[in-house]
């Protein structure tokens, strides 16, 4: 499973943030990556805490043939084309496009895979539960997956041969 979160605090070109992160998907199935699947958007504050205007934010579940490296190249070069201007850390943006998993790839230098924050954004396990194990939406606002989120376990490094 490869998974990206998407999300946003300033207008872009495209408009806000709600109706330029479907743009930034259809731009990224031009490079190459499909979207199986998308949650749906969810507001949350600036981490850590800022005055900044809230994000929306979205995870997607992807196809690709490129190899994790490449797929973050396209990642950011999205990222621009949005106008994304990479300054101080946690700076509010326009488009913001992680990798946060692909497949049963774990890296820790460079590149780190899975995401080494994604577990302190509260809409990554939420949305990831709705789009990978049928979660389903209680009245009371939670979110609970009928199966055991295993993805979330902290993985496993390869052992040589």
């Amino acid at each position: 499973m490869k998974l990206i979160g998407i999300g946003g605090n300033l207008p872009s070109q495209f408009g806000s943030p709600e109706a330029g992160l479907p743009q930034a998907l259809r731009l990224l199935e031009t490079q190459g990556v499909r979207i199986k699947n998308c949650s749906p958007f969810y507001g949350a504050k600036a981490v850590p805490a800022s005055d900044q205007p809230d994000f929306v934010n979205a995870v997607a579940i992807i196809e690709t043939t490129l190899p994790p490296e490449a797929l973050l190249s396209i990642l950011q070069a999205v990222e621009l084309e949005f106008g994304r201007v990479r300054g101080a850390p946690n700076a509010a943006r326009s488009l913001d496009l992680d990798l946060l998993a692909y497949d049963r790839v774990h890296t820790d230098s460079g590149l780190q895979i899975p995401h080494p924050r994604m577990h302190l954004r509260a809409f990554v396990p939420a949305a990831s539960c709705l789009l990978w194990y049928g979660g389903i939406s209680n009245p009371d606002g939670h979110i609970h997956c009928r199966r055991r989120a295993s993805f979330f376990a902290a993985p496993r490094k390869a052992r040589s041969p």
